[in-house]
């Protein structure tokens, strides 16, 4: 580290880095910089290539850019910490790799058909106009508020732990290694996504997917050779950490409608409501947790922006099933380095890692770079730092890119509908820069507020219910018309905006409080699964009663965009773009997720 303390006044005091993990981690940027310059170089000046990369995406690079835009830094430090912890609770929402075949089998074929750039659009070609500037409002926000929100705070933290003592003094002032780290990724990320577009996001995603696994992969390996293996990680361990299925029911309900009994502060025994708050309640898993993991795989233009980058409906379902492969690797790559922690803690295997664990209580939530500090040696150290970089950057990166298209397509776009073609990419450049700058704004917010990452989590969960079901009963139901899903959303919007202002106070102000028993205490205490389940049932049934007491749509309007309306040439189309290799692919990742449900059952 001794070389950068010159530079702008840097200070950096202990570091586990050494110079070999430097060279490792300057050796990927590199790669990362070659690669975005290739990118940039084959762009042309139209709307297709920068937000869509031409429609010319490869299915091995759809399915990684899929994959990269999902896992970030603060994914894979926040799996591992939860290994430690709880075991393998966390790997339910992993295991929703299914809802990435969903996207593949059920929303490729309409998607493809229409050949549109937002889901926004889909659904204006669908519904109506209207519908489609609700979307991309609500949309826009969520990324702001909560994608952006979370990358930044991944980053400072990321840095916050690899370098704790670097400083940057300028101007008298000291700035600390957290806000050189956001401000470095959100640059740098910025930086390269509105120059290059998706070709540049999709390229630098595929080299990320690589150090990704490889990084976690070496960790895993590490570690279980450093316990004693696989047999001595499960004695370690034993049965409830090993165990997907206790969480679902927890201690005190004994059947699906029974009262969560629990500790007062005072230690009284007290009943509580069913609905009230817990954890992780094994009806929220079994309902709301589908809904939001079909949501965010097969309607969030997050995800689904790098499937509308294939040239046909073949690519993007296979691109569509690689994701879903990728997907299992997080169970094993992120959460069982958490197992791996407790277990090494467990028996002392590694005298540092203990002491670190026996320093502070709340060691298991940093396990994963824990693990990278006394178990790797230089090198392999900075491969793994590269691989959190990589996660970091490519899901930031992600939501640069469909902030920027959501913009520029569905609003600027719509503003001046005579814009050239080097109008809107530049555009989509300015959207871009905008959204870094906000991401930079945002940087004392998140620094600042207390519990605010915990409540980000949250915010899907109370914003994704009306998309998930206008987009789902759009597509299967043709009767339903414009207006009952414009009122399902707004009614949908309404309630989960409702739920997340009365948070807000209690989330942000550890001293904040509603008074016990009162309406906004009610409210607050309300698990955010079982609020969100509410909000599900509430849209659903807008939409259809409104629907049916509104006249029928035109179904001519609706060609090839749900299953009621598809043609035979759609349907011949669809059956010729598949065949034993994606079904074969497939029934692999169905068979992998059961595996995963058999054997992690203690």
């Amino acid at each position: 580290m001794n070389f950068i303390t010159p530079i702008l006044g840097v200070s950096a005091g202990h570091t586990t880095l050494t110079g070999l993990d430097w060279l490792a981690i300057g050796l990927y940027f590199a790669v990362l910089l070659a690669v975005a310059w290739k990118a940039i170089t084959k762009e042309k000046d139209t709307a297709a290539d920068y937000f869509l990369a031409g429609r010319n995406l490869g299915w091995w690079l759809v399915g990684a850019s899929i994959f990269a835009s999902n896992i970030g830094s603060e994914h894979i430090v926040g799996l591992a910490g939860s290994g430690a912890k709880d075991g393998v609770a966390l790997a339910h929402y992993e295991l929703h790799a299914w809802c990435l075949l969903v996207l593949g089998w059920v929303f490729v074929p309409f998607y493809a058909r229409s050949l549109v750039f937002t889901m926004p659009e889909f659904l204006e070609r669908r519904f109506c106009t209207s519908s489609r500037y609700v979307l991309s409002i609500v949309s826009l926000l969520t990324f702001i508020v909560s994608k952006i929100a979370v990358g930044i705070f991944a980053g400072g933290v990321v840095f916050g732990a690899l370098l704790p003592e670097l400083r940057l003094h300028i101007a008298g002032a000291e700035i600390d290694s957290f806000w050189i780290g956001s401000v470095l990724v959100v640059v740098l990320t910025g930086l390269y996504t509105m120059l290059g577009g998706m070709r540049a996001v999709a390229y630098n995603d595929a080299v990320q997917v690589v150090v990704l696994i490889c990084g976690s992969a070496l960790l895993t390996i590490y570690g279980l050779i450093q316990l004693g293996g696989w047999d001595e990680l499960r004695r370690l361990c034993g049965s409830d950490m090993f165990n997907l299925w206790k969480p679902l029911i927890p201690a005190g309900v004994e059947a699906t409608w029974a009262p969560v009994w629990e500790k007062n502060a005072a230690g009284e025994t007290v009943r509580q409501a069913w609905y009230f708050n817990q954890n992780f309640p094994w009806l929220g898993m079994a309902i709301c947790a589908p809904v939001i993991g079909l949501w965010y795989w097969c309607t969030d233009q997050y995800i689904v922006q790098r499937a509308l980058g294939a040239p046909n409906e073949q690519v993007a379902r296979r691109g569509s099933i690689f994701a879903a492969f990728l997907k299992l690797f997080p169970v094993y790559l992120f959460i069982i380095p958490g197992l791996i922690c407790f277990a090494l803690v467990k028996s002392d295997k590694v005298p540092g890692l203990s002491a670190a664990f026996a320093a502070d209580p709340n060691a298991a939530q940093a396990a994963f770079p824990l693990m990278v500090e006394h178990l790797l040696p230089a090198g392999l150290r900075g491969i793994v730092v590269a691989g959190l970089l990589s996660a970091l950057m490519g899901s930031l990166a992600g939501v640069f890119n469909a902030c920027s298209t959501l913009f520029t397509v569905d609003i600027y776009e719509k503003m001046r509908p005579k814009a050239s073609q080097h109008e809107i990419v530049r555009m989509g450049r300015i959207a871009t820069a905008i959204m870094v700058l906000i991401a930079l704004a945002w940087i004392p917010v998140v620094k600042g507020a207390a519990g605010l990452y915990t409540y980000l989590q949250a915010i899907q969960g109370y914003l994704a219910p009306p998309i998930f079901v206008v987009f789902f009963f759009g597509v299967f139901w043709k009767r339903l018309n414009a207006k009952g899903c414009l009122w399902a959303m707004v009614v949908g919007f309404i309630l989960g905006v409702f739920r997340m202002l009365v948070d807000t106070p209690a989330t942000l102000f550890k001293d904040f409080k509603y008074p016990e028993g009162s309406f906004f205490w009610i409210i607050n205490n309300i698990n955010f699964q079982y609020f969100s389940i509410l909000i599900t049932l509430v849209s659903a049934a807008v939409m259809v009663v409104v629907s049916y007491l509104t006249a029928p749509p035109d179904y001519a309007r609706m060609r090839s965009l749900t299953y009621g309306t598809a043609t035979d040439e759609d349907r011949l189309r669809t059956r010729e773009s598949w065949g034993w290799r994606e079904l074969a692919a497939s029934a692999f990742v169905l068979a992998a997720i059961l595996g995963a449900y058999l054997y992690f059952r203690g």
